[in-house]
């Protein structure tokens, strides 16, 4: 057991999915003038399963916290302000819904725009 759960695997984990690769969708879709749905979508879904990852790493880590000597964990984990470290899934898996979802709409409204083009006149 380690003396603080800032030295664990679970924490950097969180630090990594809750910072760098969403970073790194975000830029990935704004840099792209093209992009298929597939590839948005995709994004959409890691970006959903990030965030309950997330939720799951920082209820780990608020029990690890518990059991650790250190008291900063506690200050961390356990209090008010992990409820703020709570907002980070809460935006990423926001996001990835919206983002899937704007994928079905549009794909209904071309599959709309397709069936009236090819039925007859009412």
């Amino acid at each position: 057991m380690h003396a603080t759960i800032f030295t664990e695997l679970r924490f950097w984990l969180l630090i990594v999915f809750s910072a760098v690769v969403p970073t790194w969708i975000y830029v990935a879709l704004l840099r792209k003038r093209a992009i298929s749905r597939a590839t948005v979508l995709l994004f959409g879904f890691v970006l959903v399963l990030i965030s309950g990852l997330d939720v799951y790493l920082l209820q780990s880590l608020a029990n690890a916290a518990g059991s650790s000597p250190s008291l900063q964990d506690d200050k961390i984990f356990r209090s008010e302000v992990s409820l703020a470290l709570y907002l980070f899934p809460v935006m990423f898996g926001g996001i990835g819904i919206n983002i899937m979802s704007h994928i079905l709409v549009s794909h209904l409204l071309d599959a709309e725009a397709r069936f009236k083009r090819g039925s007859p006149e009412e």
